[in-house]
């Protein structure tokens, strides 16, 4: 008699945390997936890839400092992607309502498992508990992708910045954008 059990593949397990703290496997992790970010053109700033010392220092740095909130997207355990959410300083009070999103990216390999999504909707739902009514942020026009994504959640494109980047040695263009989080807190008592 033949078995002909037929075996499903697991589905991977997918999650997203705000972090605070980083283990040792993690910080490796987050650096392969920037590293990778890096190479697929997504390195919020990066163009070439840095020292090894260079991104964990980056990467411990963003812990320490009081005025970010990092997010890290998981595959399976790894981590693969991040967003962080910078927030005003205590002095300006004219934005203190706005908060700015960078390094947002999810590395290659773990893409298509929903995770830009769920990173964002973690991000939003972590700035409006803050008191946050809107979250700004600034993408390379040559970021196709992202640009769609952001889009089709809500992201609002209000300007375009001609002298944005240099990569490879050509100037890239920069698109700003906006989301509204809360539009009752922006409201004036007339």
């Amino acid at each position: 008699m033949i078995d002909q059990t037929v075996t499903k593949p697991l589905k991977p397990v997918v999650s997203v945390e705000f972090a605070t703290e980083l283990s040792k496997a993690d910080l490796n992790d987050l650096c392969d997936a920037t590293d990778e970010a890096i190479k697929a053109g997504g390195g919020f700033g990066w163009v070439k890839l840095p020292a090894r010392d260079i991104l964990e220092r980056y990467w411990q740095g963003v812990l320490t400092m009081p005025a970010r909130m990092l997010f890290v997207a998981r595959l399976d355990g790894v981590i693969c992607g991040t967003a962080q959410l910078i927030l005003p300083p205590k002095n300006n009070e004219a934005q203190s309502f706005a908060v700015n999103m960078t390094t947002n990216f999810v590395a290659p390999w773990a893409r298509k498992h929903g995770l830009a999504r769920m990173l964002m909707e973690e991000v939003e739902k972590k700035a409006r508990e803050a008191g946050f009514a809107v979250i700004n942020l600034d993408v390379r026009e040559t970021q196709e992708e992202a640009i769609r994504f952001y889009e089709s959640v809500g992201y609002i494109h209000f300007g375009t910045h001609p002298y944005y980047a240099r990569v490879n040695d050509e100037i890239i263009k920069g698109r700003y954008y906006y989301k509204v989080l809360d539009p009752q807190s922006l409201e004036q008592d007339i």
